[in-house]
């Protein structure tokens, strides 16, 4: 890994201000989290990482408690937030401290702009300035304290170059005039909701994914879940590391009885039997005698938005290749599914459709509009 400057530890309040005030001077700062979702129940962002052309910091959420004074630096349209693979980052400030956002640069969603083949951080950075990132505590425990030196540098890695990183992309995005579209995703990734609380490992089908199970061993994995779900809260761990998903949907199909049948099963470790065995036969003999559970049956789409939203698809795909890059680059699939549920007519229809898109509205809706028109007038 290279070398940089140490970054200021902050941790009190009054460095918090401090820090406010002097990010508040610069007209683009780089923008990074970590958290904690493999080490913790409820996920959690454990630091912050911040970077100006003179220095590095990084922020402590577990010992300041309250981070409501960098609200107005996130909300503020003046000072460009330049983050990498901003989403999930945004979401979980979002969710965690309730931030707004105005005024993003995204270093990913610019490389993928100009259909580079390769936009992680790690890939940028070494091609355009033969910096080699050392990404192995991407997985860490960043709740943890105190943090160690080496995972302090590797924080204050992730931020240290982006500000050189989005000037580059920046200028090539203006050279060659796409510009508008990334600003279309930057001004989008700003309106993004909060992060939900994670439901889908609470329900027996998402658990089950595309095994084929009965009512009764649908009713005893839930039975299973919400034990492991008790034991997770209790003992502060992420689901996965209690029991997986993969041995819940083996027990629930075996639905045993005794302890020795407990232990046949696949994924059911000395571990998991010394810890659970007890638990789950309980929760095993509650899902059997509870009513079955039948999955909701959705309704297929019609026959004709399925034929719209491949007509679709095939021009973006196509259009992504003239272009040089991802076919969803050139539409986001959100607008790609709502042009196809609604089958708009007119130009005003796909304008409204298309309001958070106008530039692209403004390339490609005369093209988007002869597909929805050829599509009626064809059988």
């Amino acid at each position: 890994m290279n070398s940089t400057p140490q970054a200021a530890w902050i941790n009190r309040p009054a460095q918090l201000l401090k820090l406010v005030a002097e990010l508040s001077n610069y007209p683009r700062i780089a923008v990074d989290t970590e958290s904690n979702g493999l080490y913790a129940y409820q996920e959690q962002v454990c630091l912050l990482q911040f970077s100006t052309p003179d220095a590095d910091y990084l922020v402590d959420p577990l010992a300041l408690h309250d981070l409501s004074a960098l609200g107005p630096l996130f909300a503020d349209p003046k000072i460009e937030k330049v983050f990498h693979a901003a989403e999930y980052d945004i979401l979980c400030l979002k969710r965690d401290f309730g931030f707004r956002f105005a005024s993003l640069f995204d270093t990913m969603i610019a490389a993928r702009t100009l259909g580079r083949p390769q936009w992680g951080l790690g890939n940028l950075l070494a091609s355009e300035f033969g910096i080699q990132l050392d990404k192995r505590f991407q997985r860490a425990n960043w709740g943890r304290r105190p943090i160690p030196p080496n995972m302090l540098a590797y924080a204050a890695h992730d931020t240290h170059y982006l500000l050189q990183l989005r000037e580059r992309l920046g200028a090539e995005l203006d050279e060659k005039g796409l510009r508008p579209i990334a600003e279309e995703d930057f001004i989008r990734l700003c309106n993004i909701p909060a992060a939900p609380l994670e439901a889908t490992q609470h329900n027996c089908w998402s658990v089950a994914g595309g095994q084929d199970i009965t009512g009764q061993q649908a009713a005893i994995l839930q039975s299973l879940i919400e034990y492991r779900d008790r034991q997770a809260r209790y003992a502060n761990l992420p689901l996965f590391k209690i029991i997986s998903n993969e041995t819940l949907v083996q027990i629930a199909l075996a639905a045993p009885k005794t302890e020795s049948d407990l232990a046949q099963i696949h994924g059911v470790g000395p571990n998991i039997f010394a810890r659970h065995a007890t638990g789950l036969l309980e929760a095993v003999a509650r899902g059997a005698e509870a009513r079955p559970l039948h999955p909701q049956r959705t309704q297929r789409p019609p026959d004709a938005y399925l034929r719209r939203l491949e007509f679709l698809r095939n021009w973006r795909k196509v259009t992504g290749r003239e272009w040089g890059v991802e076919s969803d680059v050139i539409l986001p699939r959100d607008a790609l599914e709502a042009i196809a549920s609604n089958n708009p007519q007119t130009p005003q229809a796909l304008a409204e459709l298309m309001h958070d898109l106008p530039w692209r509205y403004a390339q490609f809706g005369e093209k988007i509009l002869d597909l929805m028109d050829h599509h009626r007038r064809t059988p």
